[in-house]
């Protein structure tokens, strides 16, 4: 294939970095894969071992257990799991969207308490934004949060989380003034360990694809956790908190379509070079050149746009427009170039014993998950 350009953000501790997690995935993941998509679940001792690898929070400070890095560090890691197939472990959602909450809004207490146990892999991390009526609108929630006293009474239902049944470290998006709309959201952790009382896990959810991760529906009856459990200085922080976080989960969502395109494209090359019919390679025929160079043009643009704004957000400046467009033109982008690189591997390429039946699959959620393309194009929108 023509040589990718080059990510100017790359680092040559990057490159290790990136080689390190290709092996660990490749020779600790890899061989469970399949069982894992059959139980529905990554092994809780898997992220143990990543957080013994170094894998886990490798963007937090090192003085909290982390890897002293920046999103790059996630970036390179997000980038070798895709890459190998594996999208059942939830690490984008636990070290890229989760700690940060805990890094940027909690307490000096609370970060030395929970984000070492983050990096560790002793506690598994998920966020509870989404509910059975209530999406992308996430000043709508209904879960409430009521003070009694020195605790929160946690009282609502969550649905579509990643991670979640083998989570043990939930932030909760909650309403703790019901009337207030979005000034009365607030977000609060629950530590289902020691908030077992009303606290309960429903099915793990089957899904299109991505069978290896567990996506959950969580229920809160009365649950009690102490007031040092709110995220911020104060009640009602939680709508700005998770406005600030978006961009990152978007700009990771947008950065991981890529890889899963880049990544398509080289097992369609690869099959149509091997693969032949009326005596000739399938990729000698025009069409399939053709095909695959229109994908390979986009695929190499889109890189270069994620890349531009991972440089923004390494320079603290990444915009909630800028965020949506990558979100948006780049999940479009996956699906379109998955789809047709499966049409070139005719009938094998719907046959999950191959790569790319499987990724197809998987890359179908992207344009619905941290809020959906529609809203996306709102959000654009807004800024025109």
């Amino acid at each position: 294939m023509t040589a990718p350009l080059p990510s100017r953000w790359m680092t040559e501790e990057l490159r290790i970095l990136a080689d390190a997690a290709r092996r660990f995935f490749a020779e600790e993941f890899l061989p469970h894969n399949e069982r894992w998509e059959s139980q529905g679940c990554v092994d809780r001792d898997a992220w143990r071992k990543a957080g013994e690898a170094g894998l886990l929070c490798a963007g937090l400070p090192e003085d909290y257990g982390g890897g002293g890095g920046t999103y790059a560090h996630e970036s390179v890691i997000n980038g070798a799991q895709v890459a190998l197939g594996i999208s059942g472990f939830g690490n984008s959602v636990h070290s890229g969207i989760v700690a940060p909450y805990v890094a940027a809004y909690g307490t000096e207490e609370q970060k030395r308490r929970w984000l070492p146990k983050l990096a560790s892999g002793e506690m598994v991390g998920a966020i509870a934004m989404t509910e059975p009526g209530t999406g992308s609108d996430l000043q709508a929630v209904k879960t409430t949060a009521r003070l009694d006293g020195n605790q929160y009474v946690i009282n609502g239902a969550k649905t579509f989380i990643t991670n979640g049944q083998t989570a043990n470290f939930i932030i909760v998006v909650a309403k703790t003034d019901p009337a207030a709309g979005a000034s009365g959201v607030s977000l609060i952790v629950v530590e289902t360990d020691e908030a077992a009382s009303g606290f309960s896990r429903g099915r793990n959810l089957e899904k299109i694809g991505m069978k290896a991760q567990d996506t959950s529906e969580l229920f809160f009856e009365d649950v009690r956790v102490p007031t040092a459990n709110l995220l911020g200085r104060a009640e009602g922080e939680g709508f700005v908190q998770l406005m600030q976080q978006l961009p990152q989960e978007r700009l990771i969502i947008a950065d991981m379509a890529v890889v899963s395109a880049e990544t398509a494209l080289a097992h369609t090359v690869a099959y149509t070079k091997e693969r032949k019919a009326f005596g000739k390679r399938i990729l000698d025929f025009q069409n399939t050149r053709f095909e695959l160079a229109d994908c390979t043009a986009r695929v190499t643009a889109a890189r270069a746009f994620v890349d531009r704004l991972i440089e923004e957000h390494l320079e603290g400046r990444l915009g909630v427009e800028h965020a949506a467009m990558a979100k948006l033109v780049c999940t479009d982008l996956q699906c379109n170039v998955i789809d047709r690189c499966l049409q070139l591997h005719g009938g094998y390429g719907y046959m999950t014993e191959y790569p790319i039946a499987r990724m197809w699959a998987d890359a179908r959620v992207q344009k619905i998950y941290g809020g959906t393309n529609e809203i996306m194009k709102e959000l654009i929108g807004r800024g025109l």
